[in-house]
């Protein structure tokens, strides 16, 4: 049975440059209202989960910057005055359930030295108690995400495990109630054995939604039903984290990670549905922001192609009889 895409990945800036080219310079400068209005796209498209990438921004050059009010690093020079209470507000009143990001807070591509220093873990955990300050009382905030992610070559690495338990130990002293998810990557690489398992078992999170990789040109959809038939029945044997697809819904326009993102079109996207439907328990994707535009939108950003494939997916709905 086919399954719709019900969550989306989303932030206030891509921290990759070169990728956000068709959107960066636009959101920046959305007002909160626009922000609501973005999330009242994606609940109109039967969308129940966002995920927030960042909540702040370290590059490579030393420029970093929050988007929300912390002694941490300063607040962005932006639009909006509260982004990140215009999304869980929205979110909340669409029935949506956010996930907050927890990291980012040493530089975005140096994610094992996040992991591992001391000072990063500092700046995420201070950041944490701050987040939950200001926006815990919203029911929308309903988890944290890890943005730091692994590559699964074919298993985690020791150093990941610790980070992953680390953080959601801590993030039980804030709020038992909130869940933990991972999106890791190498899904074409790892190996769903009886050590996999067993380190499944060891992992103290509750979702993992693991990256098609088909934006990235790592995989092809006619390969991802294997690597995902073998995680469903790791997960099973583990009986632990739920089962998620984190589905790429873009292209590039030129070198993978050196260029800009665009939407891609229908036609792959129905074939991506189609290979990992059976084995996940829900699909989200990277990323209706700049993929997916309504017509008409007083929020838009993106490509221009990126209004289509709104389109294409309505009917793409419609015709599957899930809208």
């Amino acid at each position: 049975m086919l399954k719709p895409i019900v969550g989306t990945w989303f932030e206030f800036q891509h921290h990759n440059i070169p990728e956000g080219k068709y959107w960066n310079p636009i959101c920046r400068w959305f007002s909160d209202e626009q922000w609501e209005a973005k999330v009242d796209e994606i609940a109109e498209l039967g969308m129940k989960y966002i995920v927030l990438l960042t909540t702040a921004q370290v590059y490579e050059d030393g420029n970093r910057f929050a988007y929300f009010n912390t002694d941490i690093y300063p607040f962005f020079d932006m639009g909006a005055k509260d982004p990140m209470g215009a999304l869980l507000r929205a979110a909340e009143r669409n029935g949506i359930k956010v996930f907050v990001s927890c990291g980012y807070y040493g530089s975005w591509n140096q994610t094992r030295n996040n992991m591992i220093s001391p000072e990063v873990t500092a700046r995420a955990f201070k950041a944490m108690e701050q987040l939950y300050a200001q926006y815990g009382h919203y029911k929308s905030f309903y988890g944290w995400y890890l943005p730091d992610e692994t590559g699964i070559y074919p298993y985690y690495e020791e150093d990941f495990i610790t980070y992953v338990n680390n953080y959601s130990a801590f993030a039980k002293t804030i709020d038992p109630k909130h869940k933990i998810l991972i999106a890791p990557y190498g899904t074409n690489h790892l190996i769903a054995d009886d050590k996999y398992i067993a380190q499944l078992e060891r992992i103290d999170c509750d979702i993992i939604a693991y990256q098609d990789e088909i934006g990235v040109r790592k995989s092809k959809p006619e390969e991802t039903p294997a690597f995902y038939e073998a995680l469903r029945k790791a997960h099973d044997k583990a009986g632990r984290s739920a089962l998620w697809a984190d589905m790429e819904v873009f292209e590039f326009e030129g070198d993978v990670y050196r260029s800009a993102l665009y939407a891609a079109d229908m036609e792959r996207i129905d074939r991506q549905i189609k290979s990992i439907s059976p084995y996940v328990d829900e699909i989200l994707i990277y990323q209706y922001q700049g993929m997916f535009n309504k017509p008409g939108t007083t929020a838009y950003m993106g490509h221009p192609d990126s209004v289509k494939l709104y389109q294409d997916y309505v009917a793409w709905l419609k015709k599957n009889g899930l809208k």
